[in-house]
């Protein structure tokens, strides 16, 4: 293979990608280099299609070398090992925006590899990892993936859009990643400071025109390596078609008669999900029995069944979509813009920081937040990162949830995804650490699901915030929309449930308070919408919201005054750079001592020109006197001042009277009491007792003389 570069501008920004260099044996690679970030993508796919399978077996893997940003992995196992949550959640934003542009009919195991051999601190390989992956599979000469997509993240700062922005490391109001075709939109996810609808998508029309450059320039890269696309997906599909066509298990006059009875069940408006389950699993089995005793079928095979359940499974969704295109009414009876009830259990668990169950539907979420010390954030370590995390948000979603089997084998992609839309939808209300030190985690335990888990964890997360005493700016809600497209028309549903996320077009999830979107995530299984769909989709979600907002604004408006008796009470003091060794003390013994006597837990952190010590205890009171001894121990001495000491040692010519936390003072033997001279201190003064004293002197060394006749009268 001859090595093939192509070099294009993208936002200020100079894009290489490269071919017949590496990775030779693959179906596609391609290296794509901006700065010094290069990405290694490639592709294979199986020959022939995995048999007894209903989807597209497509896995994306991205990772991160830790050779690229020259470090070596921490921990006892110095490799490379099971991906990390980033790793994860960029493999999701690739994968989900290739999927849709495979034929429905591919059903060959597909892998696709997108690996960081290069770090640059100026640059975010996430901006560039899609539009890698889909460079390597259009010039593929063997895989049918029907045009080049992009990805491009949009942030905004200082009232500024900036698509894929060259200062990593900023902060910003918010950040959203696109993924599209030249024609269309694919995938939005991102999290915002309560941004408006128009805002939302002024930042998608800024990173589509971005992501049309960046399509056209791979159909260059393609023409470049002599491939054609469009003559491999013509041949390939007439090669499926030829080879998989036959005829129909049934007559047009039983799939009328079929489509009826699907019609009348589709209007048993009062069926549960497990109801209607139930309900199609008897029509199939009587309209097997049917479909093979007319054709006189002396033996069914397995290939016959698979056939007739496709078959059976096609006429179903044709007729689920056309009846609510039809009749603008649904399975479970709801119009199209209408939620599903709602109940609110605050305080679910009486032992938990905090506690919600959220039931919409027959979906619903028990969350439950702890309160932690600065000694619970989570550590961060990655390749191209590093720091603590004071909010995490953990979402499970066990096999019972869905009255399923499911081994327990660890966290799945789709948790870890869904885990942290709804934390990046809350962690824009959360108050400023300054005024807020905990360390905060939030579980969602999944207990029943019947679509859209992840916008119930959103709400039951907000309200278990503000059950525990976190002051959040307000209560954020979270709908997921859907969308059935049939030529010219289209039925947007809110709210929708699981079944209707399976039949349907697009699951688009916004969450937000009252002023604004917080977060957001759209899949679509379709080739992309056009922005007038998005847009109305965007409106409908917004009264969503709302309504399901005034639902548990009318349940908790504001959080809770303080936290509950058994979580942690938190304190901060503020100090002088200078008497953080006295309060650590000579190998912590000081504030070891603090920690045992008062039962707190304490933190210290240095700031730019000051300290922070933070204070933890179940009991006020012990947070209440820790504070008292710091206090003590920054406070500067004042001359002629008055204070209770404690006698540390005696001596022959005075006492070392302790007068504040860590400041020992003299007092000498003739400052004792008036009157005659004193032959032995130990009869006055008693070593550990508390006599009270006058400063009456800093000398040049800072050292402290003291009184206590100054204190006697005459």
């Amino acid at each position: 293979m001859k090595k093939i570069t192509h070099t294009f501008c993208t936002n200020d920004r100079e894009v290489l990608l490269e071919t017949g260099r590496v990775a030779r044996q693959a179906d596609g690679s391609v290296i794509l280099r901006v700065g010094n970030m290069v990405l290694l993508a490639t592709v294979v796919s199986k020959k022939s299609p995995e048999e007894d399978v209903d989807f597209f077996p497509l896995s994306v893997e991205y990772s991160e070398r830790f050779y690229a940003a020259g470090k070596i992995p921490g921990g006892f196992v110095k490799r490379e090992g099971k991906p990390l949550d980033r790793e994860i959640l960029i493999s999701r934003l690739i994968d989900r925006a290739i999927r849709p542009m495979f034929p429905r009919w591919y059903k060959n195991a597909t892998q696709v590899n997108v690996t960081m051999i290069s770090y640059d601190s100026e640059v975010e390989p996430e901006d560039y990892a899609a539009l890698a992956a889909s460079a390597a599979l259009h010039i593929s000469s063997n895989i049918p993936f029907e045009c080049p997509i992009s990805e491009v993240r949009v942030i905004k700062k200082e009232g500024s859009l900036i698509g894929n922005p060259n200062n990593i490391k900023e902060k910003f109001d918010f950040e959203i990643t696109v993924a599209g075709t030249q024609s269309s939109i694919l995938m939005v996810e991102g999290e915002a400071s309560e941004i408006s609808e128009k805002e939302f998508l002024e930042a998608i029309e800024l990173a589509h025109e971005i992501i049309k450059k960046q399509c056209e320039e791979q159909f260059i890269f393609a023409e470049k390596a002599g491939l054609s696309k469009k003559d491999l997906l013509q041949k390939m599909q007439k090669d499926f078609f030829e080879k998989n066509l036959s005829a129909s298990l049934i007559s047009e006059e039983y799939k009328i008669s079929l489509s009826r009875e699907i019609e009348s069940l589709c209007e048993k408006y009062s069926l549960s999900k497990l109801e209607r389950e139930r309900e199609f699993e008897d029509l199939f089995v009587k309209s097997t029995l049917e479909v093979f005793a007319a054709e006189n079928y002396s033996e069914i095979k397995k290939e016959d069944i698979k056939k007739w359940n496709n078959e059976f499974q096609e006429v179903k969704k044709d007729i689920i979509r056309k009846n609510i295109l039809k009749n603008s009414r649904r399975l479970d009876g709801r119009l199209l813009d209408e939620v599903r009830e709602i109940s609110i259990d605050l305080g679910f668990s009486p032992s938990a920081h905090g506690s919600c169950l959220f039931t919409r539907g027959e979906t619903q979420s028990l969350s439950a937040v702890t309160l932690g010390t600065k000694m619970d954030e989570q550590n961060l370590d990655g390749v191209t990162y590093s720091g603590s995390s004071r909010f995490m948000l953990h979402y499970n979603f066990p096999g019972f949830s869905t009255g399923e089997v499911k081994a327990s084998r660890g966290v799945s992609r789709r948790e870890v995804g869904h885990g942290n839309l709804a934390m990046r939808a809350l962690r824009r209300v959360l108050p400023p650490e300054k005024d807020h030190g905990y360390t905060i985690r939030i579980v969602s335990d999944i207990l029943e699901s019947f679509g859209s888990s992840s916008m119930a964890t959103v709400c039951a997360g907000s309200l278990s915030l503000m059950d525990s005493g976190v002051q959040i700016s307000g209560n954020v809600s979270g709908i997921a929309m859907g969308l059935i497209l049939e030529g010219d028309n289209l039925a947007i549903l809110s709210d929708i449930s699981g079944s209707e996320d399976a039949f349907g077009d697009m699951d688009f999830k916004v969450a937000g308070t009252k002023n604004g979107i917080t977060a957001c995530q759209m899949d679509m299984k379709i080739q992309g919408i056009s922005f007038d769909v998005l847009k109305k989709a965007l409106e409908q979600a917004k009264k969503g919201r709302e309504f399901i907002l005034e639902k548990m604004n009318s349940k908790i408006n504001i959080p809770r005054i303080d936290t509950k008796d058994h979580a942690p009470s938190y304190m901060s003091i503020s100090v002088a750079k200078k008497y953080i060794g006295s309060i650590i003390g000579p190998s912590g013994r000081v504030i070891q001592d603090i920690q045992k006597k008062t039962g707190t837990t304490i933190f210290i952190e240095e700031k730019d020109d000051f300290g922070v010590v933070s204070l933890y205890s179940t009991c006020k009171k012990g947070i209440e006197d820790a504070k008292k001894v710091i206090e003590g121990i920054v406070a500067e001495p004042e001359l002629n001042a008055v204070y209770k000491g404690r006698i540390k040692s005696i001596l022959d010519f005075g006492a070392f009277v302790e007068f504040l936390p860590g400041k020992d003072g003299l007092l000498h033997i003739s400052e004792v009491q008036h009157g005659e001279r004193i032959e032995n201190l130990n009869e006055v003064l008693s070593i550990n007792s508390e006599i009270e004293v006058k400063l009456i002197e800093i000398d040049k060394k800072g050292k402290y003389k003291l009184s206590r006749k100054a204190l006697l009268n005459n």
